[in-house]
């Protein structure tokens, strides 16, 4: 009798063992992913507080707007399928939203880069401190405003 006291205490012991594990096994595998979500999320702030866009020489005729946008941040600005142009129209008193269209088509409702200028560093990223002129077809007939929004949130606007 004495002899299963023993082994019913050393089993215990070994459970014991095993859960201790599993709970510090655990709790270490969510230390490493809450850190991991830190360092993601302080990464992305960096990059959206290095992150600039000036919008010079805006002119409309009719539906569309031309206008030279510059990146006056310290971050390159590649990822023109996530910037939109938000349009205000005067004579419907709504709001648009343009896409980037990277064809070049000029279709209603989207925008695209009609001259990049000298971009031979970089070709297609907007460098810091290059600009970019951009077409803007809006769906519209007269655009009063307009607003380009970054993929990060960073955005800039102007009256045309």
């Amino acid at each position: 009798m004495a002899v299963a006291g023993i082994i019913a205490a050393a089993v215990g012991v070994i459970l014991l063992i095993i859960v201790a594990y599993i709970v510090v096994g655990g709790s270490i595998s969510a230390a490493e992913t809450v850190t991991s979500a830190q360092k993601d999320v302080t990464l992305r702030n960096e990059i959206r507080l290095g992150t600039a866009v000036l919008i010079t020489d805006p002119v409309h005729s009719s539906a569309n707007i031309s206008s030279n946008i510059t990146n006056a941040g310290t971050e390159i600005i590649s990822d023109f399928t996530h910037m939109d142009v938000l349009v205000f129209d005067s004579v419907s008193n709504e709001y648009h939203i343009c896409t980037y269209n990277p064809g070049e088509t000029g279709s209603p409702g989207s925008w695209y880069i009609a001259n990049r200028y000298q971009d031979f560093i970089h070709p297609f990223e907007l460098d810091p401190g290059e600009k970019y002129r951009i077409l803007v077809t809006t769906r519209g007939s007269s655009p009063e405003w307009f607003q380009i929004t970054t993929g990060n949130g960073i955005y800039a606007s102007a009256f045309v």
